[in-house]
């Protein structure tokens, strides 16, 4: 049964690509404004997990809950309302490359629903200043900003609709050591808006950072843990 503390909740899920068994037996729960980590070897599972959360894999075995919905048996025309509630950050931007920061976070705005266009100004400039985007970057093209930059128009993007759940998949991946710190700083800075952040990542430099409570994915098992997390786990 759903927990309406917790913005997810899986119990018993086995995490599937096609058949191949992935994940076995999951179960944790994350409240609303948590920050947590989710490590582990390539291919251990961290991404399909996460894929599970958004329901781009299909959840066939378990019970899940991601911000009010239920993954079990969710339909196409659910899919869209649930990712209304998150904000998904890949680790290679995925911005769209024929188009302006402005028009990029409007885009997603549009497929959304927004109509009012003195409310979708105001957005965008809103969330460019919560990241850190000077607003004279608006007209830029993503080929005219930093790798840095350009994630943070990306998790600007995945701020637009005010979401219960940030799920950023190795959004430092590509870039340099400091940019990645202000990266990581910028997910621990949304929680205290009250949006949760599930973070996947290689880089055992932010757990000495900022420790945090740790879902490490292992052997087909996912381990919840803060204690004994060391540079080989990552």
């Amino acid at each position: 049964m759903e927990n309406q503390d917790h913005i997810i909740q899986l119990s018993d899920v086995t995490v599937f690509i096609r058949d191949n068994v992935v994940l076995n037996k999951v179960s944790f729960a994350i409240d609303k404004g948590e920050f947590i980590y989710l490590i582990g070897r390539t291919g251990a599972g961290k991404s399909s997990l996460l894929r599970t959360l958004y329901a781009d894999l299909p959840l066939r075995d378990g019970e899940g809950y991601v911000a009010g919905h239920t993954l079990a048996g969710i339909t196409t025309k659910e899919i869209p309302f649930l990712r209304r509630k998150l904000g998904i950050v890949f680790q290679d931007f995925q911005l769209l490359t024929d188009r302006s920061v402005e028009k990029n976070l409007k885009f997603v705005m549009e497929a959304t629903g927004w109509k009012d266009k003195v409310k979708m100004e105001e957005r965008v400039d809103e969330v460019l200043n919560l990241v850190g985007i000077s607003l004279d970057s608006k007209i830029k093209m993503p080929n005219q900003l930093s790798g840095g930059e350009q994630q943070r128009v990306a998790v600007a993007r995945a701020l637009i609709n005010h979401p219960d759940l940030i799920l950023a998949d190795e959004p430092t991946g590509n870039l340099d050591p400091e940019t990645s710190e202000g990266i990581l700083q910028l997910m621990v800075d949304i929680t205290k808006t009250g949006t949760s952040v599930l973070l996947a990542t290689h880089n055992y430099s932010f757990f000495k950072k900022h420790p945090a409570r740790t879902l490490k994915c292992e052997n087909g098992y996912v381990i919840d843990t803060l204690q004994k997390v060391g540079p080989e786990d990552f």
